[in-house]
């Protein structure tokens, strides 16, 4: 019997570790099971948790096996091979498949009745991995898609606009990656329609500075590595976010990654859309109103993640 107070984190370096601070001093949870194959390095992250999560809700962390995760609701699977100098892409993924498959047997074998949240890199395809290894009911796999890339367009345009970021009313879909679009045709603040929005606050040329702003969200990532040589924060509130949107049963519309079927004449891959999250996972994909254009780039996009997959195959 699983319960959603109880979470899981498989792989804690610098992204599993960051998420797992975030879900302990969340309140969501009273115990937080860190699985590694560095025991010693799940031991340390759980002990330096613990350490200030009195200044949180009563919440235990405690490494642990994946027999510890028997009675875990939710399940953030982090772990994955980094990529190698001179390693295609095609090549980290099969490595990636190969750690995905040897979790995914050791956890189905002891709890087939979590929500499995991927948020290891390249977070669609291996959703899609993790999809066809675990066979799991296609809502209980998810990956947090483009959730982060989201926050990241919400905050650009509230910047640049002079608004609070949650006023902001946008989406990053499509891939977690190079060919993701940002859906300009039905974004507002608040209500308004964000090109009568730039022309109030007297922005005359809104196409270009939309445009930049998209650059700069597609790019943050590597612009992040270059600085600081890892992203950890952004995702680790993502998954926060995600984590309570499905914990709470909350019915929220976030732009989760999941099995695609029929949406957008995409059918058989997971990509990032805008979704309804509550406790049994994703519970739907909405087909939110899209110009030609970005119909046309959505497409595109699951035509890579198609190409990607097949080479896998």
């Amino acid at each position: 019997m699983t319960s959603m107070q109880k979470c899981g984190v498989i792989g804690v370096g610098f992204v599993g570790a960051t998420c797992a601070y975030t879900l302990a001093v969340s309140g969501l949870f009273s115990e937080v099971v860190l699985v590694d194959m560095n025991q010693k390095k799940a031991e340390g992250e759980a002990a330096d948790i613990n350490h200030g999560v009195s200044f949180a809700k009563p919440c235990f962390v405690r490494a642990g096996g994946y027999a510890d995760l028997t009675e875990c609701g939710l399940i953030i699977i982090a772990a994955g091979a980094n990529q190698k100098p001179g390693e295609t892409r095609i090549e980290l993924l099969s490595r990636n498949r190969v750690i995905l498959s040897s979790i995914l047997d050791q956890l189905t074998a002891v709890n087939r009745d979590a929500v499995l949240l991927i948020v290891s890199n390249p977070v669609d395809v291996l959703t899609c991995m993790a999809q066809q290894l675990s066979g799991l009911p296609a809502g209980h796999v998810l990956g947090s898609g483009t959730v982060l890339d989201t926050a990241r367009l919400k905050y650009l345009v509230g910047q640049r606009l002079g608004v609070d970021s949650r006023n902001v009313h946008a989406f990053i879909i499509g891939e977690h990656g190079d060919s993701e679009l940002a859906v300009w045709s039905s974004a507002n603040i608040s209500g308004v329609d964000l090109d009568d929005y730039c022309r109030i606050t007297g922005i005359t040329d809104s196409t270009n500075l939309l445009h930049h702003i998209y650059e700069n969200v597609r790019d943050a990532a590597y612009s992040i590595i270059e600085s600081k040589g890892a992203t950890y924060y952004g995702i680790g509130m993502a998954v926060r976010r995600i984590a309570e949107a499905i914990v709470r049963d909350e019915h929220s519309v976030l732009p989760v990654t999941s099995l695609i079927q029929g949406h957008y004449g995409v059918d058989g891959i997971c990509l990032g859309l805008p979704s309804i999250v509550g406790r049994n996972g994703v519970e739907a994909v909405l087909d939110i109103p899209l110009s030609p254009a970005e119909l046309a780039q959505l497409q595109d996009s699951a035509s890579k993640m198609k190409a990607l997959i097949d080479q896998l195959h």
